[in-house]
């Protein structure tokens, strides 16, 4: 499979609400496995196939293979656990919220306070096409609920206090401004095929 790009903010394809996977194949596998690439390549914790630009509900995480520094700055520890979750869907989350500044591969640059419940139950399927149900919380649990949002078109921006997302606009406005710049040139190329 081709390298897979990161779509980011503005570009039309991350406010699309994502279809649910049919058939678990060997293409999702492939798939799940470039979105796995792409993620570390870019130093992610997780990523959602409508972030490279395709609508399917399915995301790849993995919160355990690199810590945050002092400075902000990440490092890999060297241990990967790559997760796969096909039609993920919270069937349950507790009452008691948790504050964390969250930041996003298709939002460089950008960090932002977001409450999400502590703990979720996750019902999905595996890319062996069986159905399973956890529950998980910490950092996993915040990370499943961020990537789901990915796939109904959220993102952890439109979560944040009004008065906390109006403090980043300017970034946001920047940032819209460069990806549609970006992609005029490949929309008049792909209209040419």
């Amino acid at each position: 499979m081709a390298k897979l790009r990161i779509r980011t903010y503005g570009d039309p394809v991350l406010r699309q609400k994502s279809a649910p996977v049919r058939t678990v194949d060997a293409e999702l596998r492939r798939l799940a496995r470039a979105m796995g690439e792409a993620m570390y390549e870019h130093r992610g914790v997780g990523l959602a196939a409508p972030q490279v630009g395709i609508h399917k509900r399915l995301i790849v995480v993995d919160v355990e293979w690199v810590k945050k520094e002092g400075d902000g700055e990440k490092s890999e520890t060297g241990k990967r656990n790559l997760r796969v979750y096909v039609n993920p869907e919270v069937t349950w989350e507790s009452a008691e919220d948790d504050s964390m500044s969250e930041g996003c591969l298709s939002v460089p640059g950008v960090e932002g306070e977001v409450y999400r419940p502590r703990k979720i139950r996750l019902k999905h399927l595996s890319l062996a096409g069986l159905s399973h149900e956890e529950e998980m919380d910490g950092m996993l649990a915040r990370c499943i609920q961020h990537e789901i949002d990915h796939l109904d078109g959220v993102l952890f921006v439109d979560r944040m206090p009004f008065l906390k997302r109006a403090r980043i606009a300017g970034a946001l406005n920047r940032l819209k401004k460069d990806t549609l710049a970006g992609a005029a040139p490949a929309a008049k190329s792909a209209a040419a095929l």
